[in-house]
């Protein structure tokens, strides 16, 4: 019978031997970008990480620092639901690097429905419409 044991280690060797955390930018380009025409992800439903719909891309926009953002209606309690709903939702700027697409869809990988409630609303000041015609690489995954 063979016993094997190893040394206890501090939580500060552990740290150490790990990978730095990658950028969103990083895992995006670990999840191979694929050109998309920009109207063909107007109207796509945002999923979260349970696959609940938190809304429908709304527009694409460029900010003042050359990166893309997916306008997504969105509110806490009533999610993607319209009509009279429409007031208890506001306007989320969401981050390409930060979504991928699933199939027909967008999911949000790398922002929690969290990080959607505590997000400013979008100010559309500093970006400017990203024309429908024009092709973008976003990442792929599946689940």
């Amino acid at each position: 019978m063979a016993v094997l044991a190893a040394a206890p280690q501090s939580p500060a060797q552990s740290d150490a031997n790990r990978k730095p955390d990658l950028s969103p930018e990083e895992r995006m380009n670990r999840r191979f970008p694929q050109p998309i025409r920009v109207g063909d992800l107007v109207g796509l439903p945002v999923l979260d990480d349970r696959d609940s719909t938190i809304g429908f891309v709304r527009q694409v926009v460029r900010g003042s620092d050359g990166k893309i953002q997916l306008v997504v209606p969105y509110g806490r309690w009533f999610g993607w639901l319209g009509g009279p709903f429409d007031r208890y939702r506001r306007l989320v700027g969401v981050p390409l690097e930060r979504v991928a697409m699933l199939g027909p869809q967008v999911a949000a990988l790398d922002m929690p429905r969290e990080d959607f409630d505590n997000a400013p609303a979008f100010d559309a000041r500093n970006y400017s419409a990203v024309p429908h015609e024009d092709i973008i690489r976003i990442a792929i995954t599946r689940r």
